[in-house]
């Protein structure tokens, strides 16, 4: 499903299918054109969001917020600012943003210029959360490192109003072993010392295309990639991140037997949650993505 007909759209097939909470575009995802909600749009929202938990906004691909080129900066900035107030007048609970690329100018410029970007969007739009998106990694690529988003969190004023998404995919992709009982730990261990569990507040459940540490964001069905069944185990039977919704960005389509893949992929994650004794994950459907 999309946005396609009106915002309000989304929650609407969302809710025919028995969602509980929903992840969306406020607009074309790859596209700088604004988008101004029709009469009557935003009251439609507000009233079919009721009872939803949490609302999600995931901004544009285009916003690159570390940019060295002024130009694009200035307009990334612009088209932040505009989904944020967007965000803001839908009540929407998070926002979720991809760091960027720094594009040569250097890690430190490149957190200075987002931390700027950051500042400026939290003193404006007072009521929504802005999450930082573990990146896949990729030449200046920032968010593939936990001391990345460190980094940048150390430089915003109002700290408890910027967050953190995990994306299993991105973390596998930059390096970081979660397919392991050693390597999961290791990096959760690293995570809790430059971060702190309590910075996370979503997750991006995705299984890997491409071997550990390749840098690519190219995601699988839940046990179908190189994270496998024993990495989402790991997942889900982790106490310290019982409670956070999980957001399934996994392929669309229908399996060779005509079944939904998105009713494969959550079908995979509750069987594996409930391996575990703890029931504490929140799961719900992104209408534009499949299952959360």
């Amino acid at each position: 499903m999309s946005i396609s007909g009106g915002l309000h759209l989304a929650l609407e097939r969302a809710l025919a299918l028995g969602c509980e909470s929903v992840q969306l575009f406020l607009k074309n995802a790859r596209s700088w054109a604004p988008r101004t909600p029709k009469e009557g749009e935003v009251e439609a929202f507000k009233r079919l969001s009721q009872g939803l938990w949490p609302l999600v906004a995931h901004s544009t691909y285009l916003i690159n917020l570390a940019s060295p080129d002024d130009y694009l900066y200035e307009k990334s900035l612009k088209a932040f600012l505009e989904e944020m107030k967007l965000a803001e007048l839908l009540g929407v609970t998070y926002y979720v943003l991809h760091p960027g690329s720094h594009m040569g100018i250097g890690e430190r410029e490149g957190f200075y210029r987002v931390a700027r970007a950051l500042n400026l969007a939290l003193y404006e739009v007072p009521r929504v959360e802005i999450l930082l998106e573990t990146a896949s990694g990729g030449k200046h690529t920032l968010g593939s490192k936990f001391e990345h988003l460190a980094a940048i969190l150390e430089m915003i004023e109002e700290e408890d109003r910027l967050g953190v998404c995990l994306d299993t995919c991105h973390l596998w992709a930059s390096g970081y072993d979660i397919h392991t009982p050693r390597g999961y730990e290791r990096t959760f261990e690293e995570l809790e010392a430059l971060i702190g569990f309590e910075k996370v507040k979503l997750i991006h459940a995705n299984d890997s295309k491409t071997p550990l540490g390749k840098g690519a964001d190219r995601h699988e069905h839940i046990g179908l990639g190189h994270i496998g069944l024993d990495g989402f185990r790991l997942l889900l039977g982790d106490e310290r991140l019982k409670g956070l919704p999980l957001i399934i960005e996994t392929p669309k389509g229908r399996t060779p037997e005509g079944e939904d893949w998105d009713m494969v992929n959550i079908s995979t994650l509750r069987r594996l949650e409930m391996e575990d004794e703890g029931q504490g994950h929140l799961w719900r459907l992104d209408p534009l993505r499949g299952f959360l």
